[in-house]
């Protein structure tokens, strides 16, 4: 009996991308990550494959359009935010860890530009990789919310869109007013003391 082999026997298995191709993709990435960082999705994305040391061909092969560049750019900078909760989360003090996690999200989005683009279009105009890296960092920023109203030591009415609008009119207030991260600090203090349930101050329970 003959053995008949299906195309995909015949062809063998998928070959993994070549180096030199996974070079230039990570050249793209690192070279967008700066560029959009710095101007957001108007950037041109001649600029891009300028600084990526790629002809614009090369890259509209490994990204078809400037937003699927700029999906794949903000995708993982959402995702490493979402990941960096982790350590802002560990410790038993529920309400420093809420604080940490706002000052932590100001801090690194008012110096990318991509970024908050991202955040200000979240659940209104992003794409799937962005929408599913934002969910995974809203989950983050509501398990801590609930732990620390839970404890009693963060106002029960505050949401994660509270927080995320907090934080963008932060990083928009502090560009406008400038100072870099210690101006960023020093408003999202003043955030998380509005934040703080009554008689949970600095100073102890009243």
């Amino acid at each position: 009996m003959v053995h008949k082999q299906g195309q995909g026997e015949l062809d063998g298995p998928r070959r993994p991308p070549r180096a030199d191709a996974r070079r230039n993709r990570e050249r793209i990435l690192a070279a967008a990550a700066e560029a959009f960082g710095t101007r957001g999705l108007a950037v041109p994305i001649d600029l891009v494959a300028e600084r990526a040391g790629v002809g614009v061909g090369t890259l509209y092969r490994h990204f078809p359009t400037k937003e699927a560049l700029f999906a794949a750019v903000v995708g993982q900078r959402v995702g490493a935010l979402a990941a960096a909760l982790g350590a802002v989360s560990a410790g038993d003090d529920a309400q420093g860890a809420v604080f940490a996690c706002i000052e932590l999200l100001a801090v690194e989005v008012v110096g990318k530009q991509d970024l908050l683009e991202a955040l200000e279009a979240a659940g209104v105009d992003v794409t799937p990789e962005v929408a599913d890296a934002l969910a995974r960092l809203e989950r983050g920023v509501d398990g801590l919310l609930r732990r620390a109203v839970a404890a009693g030591v963060v106002r029960a009415d505050v949401s994660f869109q509270d927080v995320l609008g907090l934080v963008i009119g932060t990083c928009r207030g502090a560009r406008q007013v400038g100072g870099g991260d210690e101006r960023v600090r020093r408003l999202v203090s003043i955030i998380c003391e509005g934040l703080r349930a009554p008689g949970t101050g600095p100073e102890g329970p009243g």
